[in-house]
Parts: structure tokens; C-alpha cells; sequence
């Protein structure tokens, strides 16, 4: 579920201005009192969690027992990855997580608070939205009603250049050049028409984005079942949250839920579709058979227990906490299944919720901030020690 919701440009505006100061220098007589030198552009934002700097975090509060207990059935799930896959953040090593995977603990909430050392990425100061799993109505095969494509992950989509390895997805044209891969706009237009990609329909091209957004959903078919549909890949262009747009153009004042922004859009169609393709990215689909929308390890998520998170500052599988957030529903404990388009950057999560009404009115409405702490192996804590501040008073 891999598929939701960034980037800077102040480096940019700063290394405008910068090349300003300087060329303006270098018209002024020698006469003139001299300008005082510009300020040198911010440093660059950590790109891992090493960079970001650790602290040992607080003590484990009591956990509930159910939370835990739903908690390390996911932990437990993850375990194949964790064992097996390479730590981006450069937290831990797969020889790390060998043992607790191997536990069958009797008491979840004493095998985190024992087995488990809390530690803060950066400062600590947590930021998490929600997702959830929409259902909403398709078909197999087109019919009038149910005609918008939802398109399977295109095989000319590449991971990186083929002619030098560079990393970045796109596609190579029929000049034999390595260009980006089609943005929304294009592909609503038809640039996959009659290639065969096609997985099911939808019967609305809203209900779809949104759909797209939360990265996996459920197809309602006319007959009365339900198709399942899972993240599959994405074109590779950057992610716009339009939620944003509407705020920052004084269309909609804050707070921004996903229900405010579906009103807006669909009592402004021509301008509401306009809006949506400012959004670049676009997420392919696969069908689904098994257990769950599926996460970035390829496992089941689940509702109320599993995290999107930045596998540059968390180890994917391990278990995180959440508290003091000023939305109750976030706190406790969970475990960091899945990544986002926009989960970017230290303590930035996305909390999945399930499927159904209540799921998507926690989820629409979670904008949520408080303190994250990650729940690290005694022995990768060890291998850190001495880049660990110690727990704040």
C-alpha cells in the first residue's frame, strides 16, 4: 500500500537569491559602503536516521494488552524481511532481529518493555496522518457507468536507465532516449489506451484518485462481490498533495480533511479534474486474492497496528510508539509496514485504519502531532551506543 503522499524548492530560492547578492556586488563602485554578506543556505536535511542524530528514548509506558498483543502478530509477520533485508537507516543489522523473531512470548506487552530499547530519531517530535482501504464501485470489463481505466503496472516502466544503471523510474522513447515515465495528465488522456494494461473500471474518476492516494482499495462489481486491488507501482513522478494546493490558494482554510477536499471537487468538476492532475503521480494496480491490502514488505497490513514510515529513519518491521499525540487514536503501539509517496523525512507516519465508514472518518480527519519513539533490538542499541544521547529528563 505502498503508494501515498513533497519536496523542497528553498535551495533553489536561496541560490537564487545568493547569485543576485553577488552579481549586484560586482556592478557597486569601490566608493559605496559595502553590503553585508549574504546569509549561507541552510544545510542540507538529514537523509537517514544516523544523520539525524539519536537519543535514547523514555521508558516503555504499559502497553494494553490487546494492542500489544494484535502488535507482535504484525512484528511477527515481518520477521522474514527484517531477517533478510538490508536497513537503509543504518539502524540494524538482520543478526540483530534473529532472536526476538524466534520468541513465541506468552506476555506481548512484557516482551516489548524487556526485550526492546526505545530510541529517538532527531528530536523526536512525531507528525502522522491516517490511510485506509476505500471500496467504491468497478467493473471487470467496461459498460456504460463503469468506463475509467485502472491500469495494471505498464512493463516499460523501468527502475532505472538501462544504458548507465542511473537510478530513477522512467521509460525509453522511440528515439532510445531514457525520459520520464507518463504523468497523470497523460495517462487520462490515453497514453496506455489499447496496450492491454487494463486490470478493472471504475465507475468514477474521483472515487478513483482517492483510491490512488490511499494506495489499495476494494472494487464493489455489479454482481454484488468485491474485487480486492493492491499497490502494483508508480510512475515515478513526484507527489502533490492537493490538499495543500486548496489551503495555499485560499480555497480552503485549515484544518483540511480528505472529505472537505472530495466536497470541493465535486462541487467544482472542470476545476476539481484540473486539480487533481497537478498531481503527477500516478499508482498502477494489482489484483488481490490473499489477506489484507498488501504493505511494503509484501505482507498484510493491519488496522490499527501498522505504520507507513521512511525506511531511511525506520527500519521497515520494526515497532514504533506513538504518544502525547493531540489525537488520542494515535498513540501506542505500532509497526512500520509500509512506505508513502509523502512519508518522507524522521517521525512522519501514516496510521492505517482498516476499511469501512469509521475507518475512512478517522483516517480523512488524523493530522496528528506528539512524540515517536523506535522500538530498537538490545543489540543494535549496543552497536550504537556511543551515537546515543542520553534520554531527556
Amino acid at each position: 500500500m505502498a503508494a501515498r503522499r513533497h519536496r523542497r524548492r528553498g535551495l533553489n530560492r536561496a541560490a537564487l537569491l545568493l547569485g543576485l547578492v553577488l552579481g549586484l556586488a560586482s556592478c557597486v563602485g569601490p566608493t559605496r559602503p559595502s553590503q553585508p554578506p549574504a546569509r549561507p543556505p541552510a544545510p542540507p536535511a538529514a537523509a537517514t536516521a544516523l544523520e539525524a542524530g539519536l537519543r535514547l528514548g523514555p521508558a516503555l509506558p504499559a502497553l494494553d494488552s490487546d494492542a500489544a498483543e494484535r502488535a507482535l502478530r504484525a512484528f511477527q509477520l515481518s520477521c522474514p524481511s527484517l531477517l533478510s533485508r538490508a536497513d537503509p537507516s543504518g539502524l540494524t543489522e538482520p543478526a540483530d532481529w534473529r532472536a526476538l523473531c524466534a520468541e513465541t512470548p506468552d506476555d506481548p506487552a512484557a516482551f516489548f518493555r524487556t526485550r526492546f530499547v526505545a530510541v529517538q530519531v532527531g528530536d523526536g517530535a512525531a507528525f502522522a496522518t491516517g490511510y485506509y482501504e476505500p471500496q467504491i464501485p468497478g467493473c471487470r470489463t467496461p459498460r456504460p457507468g463503469c468506463e475509467v481505466p485502472i491500469y495494471r503496472k505498464p512493463p516499460d516502466l523501468l527502475d532505472a536507465n538501462p544504458a548507465t544503471g542511473a537510478r530513477g523510474r522512467g521509460r525509453v522513447d522511440e528515439n532510445g532516449n531514457y525520459v520520464l515515465y507518463h504523468d497523470r495528465s497523460a495517462i487520462e488522456q490515453g497514453a496506455l489506451a489499447g496496450r492491454g494494461l487494463e486490470l478493472a473500471y471504475a465507475a468514477d474518476p474521483v472515487d478513483l484518485f482517492f483510491v490512488q492516494i490511499q494506495g489499495s482499495g476494494r472494487l464493489r462489481l455489479p454482481d454484488g462481490s468485491v474485487m480486492r486491488i493492491g499497490y502494483a507501482g508508480q510512475n515515478g513522478r513526484e507527489y502533490v498533495a492537493i490538499g495543500r494546493l486548496l489551503r495555499d490558494r485560499g480555497i480552503l482554510q485549515s484544518p483540511i480533511s480528505m472529505q472537505r477536499i472530495r466536497e470541493w471537487i465535486r462541487a467544482n468538476p472542470e476545476a476539481g479534474r484540473a486539480l487533481m492532475r497537478e498531481n503527477l503521480s500516478y499508482v498502477f494496480f494489482q489484483e488481490l486474492t490473499g489477506p489484507g491490502p498488501l504493505g511494503a514488505l509484501g505482507r498484510p497490513v493491519t488496522a490499527r497496528v501498522t505504520v507507513a514510515a521512511d525506511p531511511n529513519f525506520v527500519p521497515l518491521g520494526a515497532p514504533v510508539l506513538l504518544s502525547g499525540m493531540d489525537n488520542q487514536a494515535a498513540n501506542g503501539i505500532w509497526v512500520a509496514q509500509d512506505t508513502g509517496g509523502a512519508i518522507r523525512g524522521a517521525n512522519r507516519f501514516d496510521t492505517f485504519w482498516g476499511a469501512g465508514e469509521e475507518a475512512a472518518r478517522i483516517a480523512g480527519s488524523m493530522s496528528s502531532r506528539g512524540r515517536a519513539s523506535i522500538l530498537l533490538p538490545r543489540s543494535a542499541v549496543e552497536r550504537l551506543r556511543s551515537r546515543l544521547a542520553p534520554a531527556r529528563s
